[in-house]
């Protein structure tokens, strides 16, 4: 953030450089991003470990209550704190109203990279965390494009929100060809690199050599995108420090309702300390890389929509791992 916010403020020409990095100058697809994104989202997608999704399937109560809460839940309730912080802090002539479809963006991505590294520390179930995520990126693939359309396109009118252009003139086909090229071209890549590399190998070597060998991609796509990113909008960010606590707000309080519900749902059916951190995470954590990347296809590179979703990995780090320690207190206190 600091890097990208200080090389665009004061050399502005960086800024025009990535800009100019377009596809076709009237597109909103950005090659060195989109490569980069892309990137970002395969390392994740390759550790899925695909074939434990039965597990997951034989426990229905476990699955239906992830389902619940990472499916109903969590984008019902990030959509109404977007709402209400675009209700408190409209801006002059709706300026926040992007921050809003960016904050509504977040919360339809549901994690399937971080959650592993939270409920690792958590001392969760890793069995059921790779079901999960599995399934999940299944889910995402197939629907991910129906919820963004409904959440973005169509349900905030109901409530009376103006829309501007770029809403207006989003299409599920538009949609889908963005989740296709950010979350199906490395779906599908992770799980053939997992397949084939698995039986020309084994499994001990995939995750004991492999594995680590692909790791760093995500964090470096990731670091490089937000650096680009923020230097577009290094100029702008200097002068409006405040938006970017405003923005922090409702995901901060996303992510703090939304592991402690989950936790008490899962013990309230009985599932064990392991199973009920591991659901928490699941249903808290987002994925960011993928509201990251569906937000500058959609909205452009410099869109305050895609502003927004940036800001989501940068809260979520630092609540994720306090909650990690509030679990462990839960466990002393609910599970002894």
């Amino acid at each position: 953030m600091a890097i990208g916010v200080l090389s665009g403020y004061f050399f502005p020409e960086v800024a025009v450089f990535w800009d100019s990095l377009k596809s076709t100058p009237d597109s909103t697809t950005n090659i060195p991003i989109a490569i980069g994104l892309i990137l970002m989202m395969y390392p994740p997608l390759a550790k899925v470990k695909y074939e434990e999704l039965g597990d997951v399937f034989r426990n229905y109560k476990v699955l239906t209550l992830s389902l619940i809460q990472n499916w109903i839940i969590g984008p019902v309730l990030m959509f109404f704190l977007a709402i209400a912080f675009f209700k408190l802090f409209p801006g002059e002539d709706n300026a926040n109203l992007p921050y809003m479809y960016g904050i509504i963006m977040i919360g339809l991505a549901r994690c399937i990279a971080m959650v592993i590294v939270w409920n690792d520390l958590a001392k969760g179930d890793t069995q059921y965390a790779a079901g999960l995520v599995a399934f999940n990126s299944v889910f995402q693939v197939l629907f991910f494009s129906v919820y963004a359309y409904f959440f973005i396109a169509v349900l905030p009118a109901w409530f009376g929100i103006p829309t501007n252009d770029a809403v207006e003139n989003i299409t599920i086909a538009q949609i889908a060809e963005s989740v296709f090229i950010y979350l199906g071209i490395p779906f599908i890549a992770g799980f053939l690199t997992r397949f084939l590399l698995i039986r020309i190998k084994s499994k001990d070597w995939y995750h004991r050599k492999f594995i680590p060998r692909i790791s760093p991609l995500t964090l470096i796509a990731l670091l490089f995108t937000i650096v680009v990113m923020f230097s577009l909008k290094g100029e702008y960010i200097v002068k409006i420090p405040l938006d970017v606590v405003l923005i922090a707000i409702p995901l901060l309080i996303y992510f703090i309702v939304m592991f402690l519900l989950s936790f008490f749902m899962g013990k309230k059916v009985g599932a064990s300390y392991e199973q009920s951190v591991t659901l928490s995470f699941t249903a808290a954590s987002n994925n960011f890389e993928l509201a990251i990347a569906v937000a500058i296809a959609i909205f452009g590179m410099n869109a305050g929509e895609a502003f927004a979703a940036v800001i989501g990995p940068l809260v979520e780090v630092p609540v994720m791992i306090a909650l990690v320690n509030v679990a462990f207190r839960f466990k002393k206190r609910y599970f002894s």
